[in-house]
């Protein structure tokens, strides 16, 4: 079922359809916060209220004009000025092909660069997390991070993501840490061939605790996106265990998706991070969505059943 949802993610005739409908609209709504960046703001402000904090990530990847990548920083650069203004928890999160690595490289190193230089200019410092895509930008990503980072006035304003589906995963881990670069361990939710990833759901939850355990230790502010009970659970006791701070880590899971979970997380005093999606280009991240929970093809369904 995953490679069905992935391969129907990357079909352009399904996403425009689905885009259009109503009913897809509808669907979108559990998992997108709506299109606009008030919508992204309020519910923002709502999860805050519950205590927990946001990642905030206008939804698109792989524009194809120069003037797309120009809106797309625009936004972020909006979305940094909201957050300040309103006093809100929350960062931002964002894709370099969203930003224009297809189209101009140096375009997208430009607006990103200033991107961060904004965040780290405001008080207090905002942070922006470069999202990782498919492993033909994996190498492109994380050097761009690391890049960035050097510069002492980024120390800690800008971080990476590591997909532990990935074979090369534990390598990437140990470069990053030794620069002292935040990451958000994630499971992965690309298609992947079997010399690039793992193909067990054992061997990718296996590397996940892994690389959990050596973040956990590092003295990093790190977070840890998944919503696997099993893997929560070993998380919470290694750093009992270990005596790691519950405020030197926090967990990370998507909008929409174990609300119940978040906030038992939040009640037992861990820290508790919404990655917050909002845009009219929600389709490929719904796919994704499905692809990595069944439970959400339920919920669906259900919604599907209703209409």
């Amino acid at each position: 079922m995953r490679g069905i949802f992935i391969s129907l993610s990357e079909s352009r005739w399904l996403r425009a359809l689905a885009e259009r409908s109503s009913i897809g609209q509808s669907i979108s709504g559990r998992f997108v916060a709506g299109t606009q960046v008030a919508d992204a703001i309020q519910v923002t402000q709502t999860l805050n209220k519950a205590g927990l904090s946001v990642s905030i990530d206008n939804l698109g990847e792989n524009v194809t004009t120069a003037d797309e990548a120009r809106q797309s920083a625009e936004l972020y650069q909006q979305l940094l000025s909201e957050i300040a203004a309103r006093g809100l928890n929350a960062n931002v999160s964002l894709k370099l092909t969203h930003m224009g690595l297809d189209v101009d490289p140096q375009l997208a190193h430009e607006q990103v660069s200033g991107l961060v230089a904004s965040a780290a200019s405001l008080h207090p410092k905002n942070f922006v997390r470069v999202d990782m895509e498919g492993s033909a930008y994996t190498q492109r990503t994380l050097d761009f991070v690391r890049e960035l980072h050097r510069n002492p006035e980024n120390r800690g304003i800008v971080g990476a993501v590591i997909q532990s589906y990935l074979r090369r995963s534990e390598d990437d881990v140990a470069a990053l840490l030794d620069e002292g670069i935040r990451i958000r361990l994630c499971k992965g939710a690309y298609k992947e061939p079997a010399e690039v990833a793992f193909q067990a759901k054992s061997e990718v939850d296996a590397n996940y605790i892994k690389l959990m355990k050596k973040l956990l230790k590092s003295g990093i502010y790190h977070g840890l996106a998944t919503h696997d009970e099993k893997i929560i659970r070993e998380a919470k006791s290694f750093a009992i265990r270990e005596n790691v701070p519950r405020d030197s880590f926090e967990f990370q899971m998507l909008y929409g998706i174990r609300r119940d979970l978040q906030q038992a997380l939040v009640r037992e005093g861990w820290r508790m991070r919404v990655y917050v999606p909002f845009g009219t280009e929600w389709y490929p991240y719904l796919m994704r969505r499905l692809a990595e929970r069944p439970a959400n093809v339920f919920f669906v369904a259900r919604n599907l059943l209703r209409k």
